[in-house]
């Protein structure tokens, strides 16, 4: 088997079973004999079962943060592109730009996302904390000067309330268009649930800031 087409196989079966079954759950041994490969295949190229986690988000967060790092560019020269709406469009179509043109599927993602916040995975955390914050807390800068009502530490909450929102509605995107289909008879995509999510996502970010009573 070529070394790529390996390298693809076990990534591939990693990914799903780590989503269906979760990081401590999912053994380097049952990767291997779901993906017909040895353990010393998976040793030899990923070295362990942490760096093998990480290169799974590794497929989907190098393109998306590459286009995100260019669309902050454009961005920033841009005065007309910086309002809240056109921030968090700019973040959704990148995302679809990367299910759509790399072929991965963005509810697996979620779904691994979730995981990643539930279960203890402090070297994945540590991982997408070194490779992508640069980029990541850029975009936030940009978030926090179209939310000048917000302190920073008020927008670090929504951001994770908005995140925690994504990611159930995508993890759970194929019963959540079940229901549509047959109590509204509406066919909702992906690229649609996730465009129905920016006016949302504005105005909870926009929300007045008062504590409860």
């Amino acid at each position: 088997m070529p070394q790529v087409a390996t390298v693809q196989r076990i990534l591939d079966t990693a990914e799903r079973l780590f989503a269906q079954q979760g990081f401590s759950e999912t053994s380097l041994r049952m990767i291997t004999g779901e993906a017909q490969v040895n353990l010393a295949s998976v040793n030899y190229y990923f070295g362990s079962k942490k760096s093998l986690i990480q290169a799974v988000f590794a497929r989907f967060m190098d393109p998306f943060v590459e286009r995100l790092q260019k669309a902050i560019q454009h961005i920033q020269s841009d005065d007309d592109q910086d309002n809240l709406e056109s921030l968090l469009r700019v973040l959704v179509d990148e995302m679809i730009s990367v299910e759509q043109e790399q072929k991965k599927d963005l509810m697996v993602f979620m779904q691994l996302l979730g995981l990643a916040y539930s279960q203890t995975q402090g070297h994945l955390k540590k991982y997408l904390y070194e490779k992508y914050s640069d980029v990541l807390h850029r975009y936030m800068r940009l978030l926090i000067k179209a939310c000048p009502d917000l302190d920073e530490s008020e927008l670090f909450w929504r951001v994770n309330f908005i995140l925690g929102a994504a990611v159930f509605t995508l993890s759970g995107a194929s019963t959540l268009r079940a229901i549509a289909r047959s109590d509204y008879h509406m066919d909702s995509s992906i690229p649609d649930i996730l465009r129905k999510m920016v006016p949302f996502m504005a105005a909870g970010l926009r929300a007045h800031a008062g504590g409860v009573d």
